[in-house]
């Protein structure tokens, strides 16, 4: 019979965009400034937000993907911290691992894990396309962590981790303050155990769950 592993420290997994970093802020910025594109986020739908200014037309979803490809091979210098998450990040490494996982194809690994370091987050960084729940569910059994939990921005990867990893504590945070009001609440449909978009609150929940050093309960949709 093989030994069951001991359960390591607690783990601390985050996704870098709108929860460390502003991107939709700098990528706005940068569409006006280089491509003469406004981008409106207040619709809520990322694939209708971005209009020509030259046409009056929305930017085809087709097109969209090479815009953003070409803002993070170029632009990354443009994001700045979200208030307060650098400070929380260093006070969680003192009592966690923390892994980075972040939508960005793999060969942007080594660009993210740069960008974090010249703001002092030295963490290791794993790159991932589409839904967050199995590769989510790769790096808790690898860590075999007494307690994890998963931060995200958007509320489908939420959904995502309550399918593979539902003893993973779920906290929803939006840290773009003109984005978050347009974000729908993964708490409210049952597959986050939280909404906090600030990380000053958010630090003293992450900290009392890693204190308490137990298993995400299941949860329900709000009524």
């Amino acid at each position: 019979m093989n030994a069951i592993a001991t359960p390591s420290r607690p783990l601390l997994v985050t996704d870098c965009d709108e929860v460390l970093l502003y991107m939709v802020a700098p990528f706005k910025a940068w569409l006006d400034e280089e491509h003469d594109i406004d981008f409106d986020f207040s619709g809520g739908d990322f694939a209708k937000a971005l209009i020509d200014r030259k046409t009056r037309e929305a930017v085809k979803p087709g097109d969209i993907w090479p815009l953003l490809g070409a803002f993070f091979d170029t632009e990354m210098h443009r994001q700045m911290p979200i208030p307060g998450a650098i400070e929380a990040l260093k006070t969680i490494g003192e009592h966690a691992d923390i892994v980075v996982l972040t939508n960005l194809m793999d060969n942007r690994q080594q660009a993210r894990s740069e960008q974090l370091a010249r703001f002092g987050l030295h963490h290791r960084v794993v790159c991932n396309q589409g839904p967050k729940g199995e590769p989510l569910k790769r790096i808790v059994e690898e860590h075999n962590p007494r307690v994890a939990i998963f931060v995200d921005d958007l509320p489908q990867h939420h959904e995502s981790a309550t399918e593979h990893v539902p003893h993973v504590w779920r906290l929803h945070m939006v840290g773009e303050e003109g984005l978050a009001p347009h974000i729908a609440c993964a708490a409210s449909a049952g597959h986050a155990h939280a909404r906090i978009d600030r990380w000053d609150e958010a630090l003293a929940w992450i900290l009392e769950r890693f204190a308490a050093g137990v298993h995400a309960p299941g949860i329900q949709a709000a009524a």
